[in-house]
């Protein structure tokens, strides 16, 4: 127990490093980092760089990573964030979800997907007390962790320079007008952010033993988690936060096993939010800005065509699979199928505008309802797919519940939350799921009796179910339901001043989106015949959000385009595919800044 005990601290430890780093720059520049946890990996690889190709001891890798990392957490800020002041904050947020693919997948560009062994710059088991083995390596990270902490407190307090970052979180236009620089106090923020985040890949590093350059966005993720269980904004949250998760993910693992690490982690999140949604030691107050709300694209509206306009698409779509080979009909399903998700997607993240971070989880549940209805009851494949978005949108909805009664950005904290416990909760069930060995032998789709066992007759289905989720969003979207949700996402204040009760449309809006969600993964797990739950991580939530983001977030055609270029583009490229996946990032940062408004909408305010 004890061992436990002292794992957790030490990975505790290391959340809290990047935790600090996310609450500095939520709290400096009202940005949720999702980049962070990539700056852990950019740590962690160009240290083994250091340490095992060119041999470097300790304290150049340091300084290495203390500079590199350095200079790219100015360049994200300059770069990136900066150009986009003035627009709602959920812009930028997206942005990091940009900058983190970059990152991720240009490290994976450079230095190969293999997990090698990482470098002993210093002794990891060479003491021992109270029975526990540990090593220097421990003891030095400890060390620096409390170090770190108390420089940045004194830093904050006392320092010219950390007095004017106080100043400028507690109020950025008064300390403009006070004189302070506040361009350069964000680039401080997250250089100061990035080193952490650094510094925090070596230790990880250290500790783990073996290193992959994907390791960042789970970690990233995690050290989110902390800080949002501390306190965005707050650095002693985000310590408390750290180190709270670090040794309550180790007991839980340590009684339950390994597979409930994420519902551990992502049912503590959920249980502060709803207990404390502003944390252990944040403030109490209201967010002024929130930064997972609206929409950056004010004023857009989506490109409607004539119904012959509409008509002549949806012929085309259903004549392609004859003219198709079985690759591009292929293809062609996997476009269909994250379409379907992000039709329903454009309702609450898009009109309604709520972001959700966690849609892979309805996507899941949809999964893995069909697959045990149809494998393990028998039931015909059509009333699966509709039991399994049903299914999906009332565990959504059931789940969500308490979620509803939060405001602002802790909502959108909450979906990612709930999309894991999903998720989780799935790998945990294994008598009936069969946990992390997933479901075999899934049933092609049987329409009449007739088997669709080819990409064309599957991707066909596909098109149909992806024409009936058109017609019913665009019928919604015009619909007096549909201008509610315009209202809410454009001034969700304004439409409570009127009556409205925003927290029951944004709910109704989720379940929609989770009802298309789950017929989507119905229709994914047929077509692969096989599902883990691997298959639905944060990545496809975060895949599915950019699609309506490149299209146009409140545009069901826009999801439909998103997922050709996303979806289908790439997978035409596969002889390139970690550059292919390095264009994503690419892709939505451009999009952002340029066409905010998406490729298939148009900017209401120029006619």
């Amino acid at each position: 127990m004890i061992d436990t005990l002292f794992s957790g601290l030490i990975h505790g430890g290391a959340y809290a490093l990047v935790a600090v780093g996310v609450s500095l720059i939520f709290g400096v520049t009202n940005v949720v980092n999702f980049a962070q946890g990539s700056l852990v990996a950019v740590g962690m690889m160009l240290a083994w760089y250091c340490g095992s190709v060119l041999g470097w001891p300790l304290i150049p890798v340091v300084l290495a990573v203390v500079v590199v990392t350095a200079a790219i957490g100015w360049l994200i800020n300059a770069g990136v964030i900066a150009p986009l002041e003035g627009r709602k904050p959920i812009a930028a947020l997206l942005a990091t979800i940009g900058v983190g693919q970059i990152l991720d997948n240009g490290l994976q560009l450079i230095f190969g997907a293999r997990t090698r062994p990482f470098p002993k710059l210093l002794a990891t088991s060479n003491l021992q007390a109270f029975g526990v083995r540990f090593g220097t390596s421990d003891v030095v990270m400890i060390v620096f962790a409390v170090l770190a902490m108390a420089g940045l407190w004194a830093f904050l307090t006392y320092g010219k320079a950390g007095r004017a970052i106080r100043a400028t979180a507690q109020d950025p236009q008064a300390a403009l007008q006070m004189g302070i620089p506040v361009k350069r106090i964000r680039n401080l923020a997250f250089v100061i952010g990035a080193v952490l985040s650094g510094i925090a890949g070596i230790f990880i590093g250290l500790f783990n033993a073996n290193i992959n350059p994907m390791n960042g966005g789970s970690i990233g993720l995690t050290a989110f988690v902390a800080a949002a269980i501390g306190g965005l904004g707050s650095i002693p949250g985000a310590v408390v936060g750290g180190l709270v998760l670090g040794v309550v993910e180790a007991l839980g693992v340590f009684w339950f096993g390994d597979g409930a690490h994420d519902l551990i982690t992502f049912g503590a999140l959920l249980i502060i939010l709803i207990a404390r949604p502003q944390g252990l030691l944040g403030a109490s107050t209201n967010v002024t800005s929130e930064p997972m709300t609206g929409t950056f694209l004010a004023g857009a509206r989506p490109i409607r065509l004539p119904w012959w306009g509409n008509l002549v698409l949806a012929l085309a779509a259903l004549a392609t699979p004859f003219i198709f080979s079985d690759y591009l009909a292929g293809i062609g399903t996997q476009i269909a199928v994250y379409a379907i998700a992000a039709v329903g997607l454009t309702l609450i993240s898009g009109s309604a505008g709520q972001t959700i971070l966690g849609l892979a989880g309805p996507v899941a549940l949809g999964a893995y309802a069909s697959a045990l209805l149809t494998t393990q009851l028998h039931w015909p494949f059509l009333v699966a797919l509709l039991a399994a978005g049903t299914i999906a949108a009332i565990c959504a909805c059931v789940l969500t519940f308490p979620a509803w009664k939060l405001s602002g950005h802790y909502v959108a904290i909450a979906t990612i939350g709930l999309g894991a416990v999903m998720v989780a909760l799935i790998r945990v069930a294994e008598p009936l799921t069969h946990g992390s060995l997933g479901i075999t032998g899934i049933p092609f789709p049987t329409i009449f009796g007739s088997p669709l066992n080819t990409p064309q007759k599957i991707y066909l289905l596909d098109v149909a179910v992806l024409i009936a989720a058109l017609v019913i969003v665009m019928r919604i979207q015009r619909a007096h339901l549909g201008h509610v949700f315009d209202a809410i996402g454009s001034d969700q204040e304004a439409s409570e001043a009127i009556g409205v009760r925003t927290g029951a449309y944004k709910a109704l809006a989720y379940a929609l989106a989770a009802f298309l969600a789950g017929l989507a993964g119905s229709l994914l797990a047929h077509q692969y015949t096989y599902i883990d739950p691997t298959i639905f991580n944060s990545n496809m939530s975060l895949l599915i959000l950019t699609i309506i983001v490149l299209g146009g977030m409140n545009s069901p055609l826009g999801a439909v385009l998103g997922s050709i270029i996303l979806i289908g583009a790439p997978e035409l490229l596969r002889v390139v595919p970690e550059a292919r996946i390095l264009a994503y990032g690419a892709l939505l940062i451009i999009v952002i800044m340029f066409r905010p408004q998406g490729l298939f909408a148009r900017n209401a305010t120029k006619g």
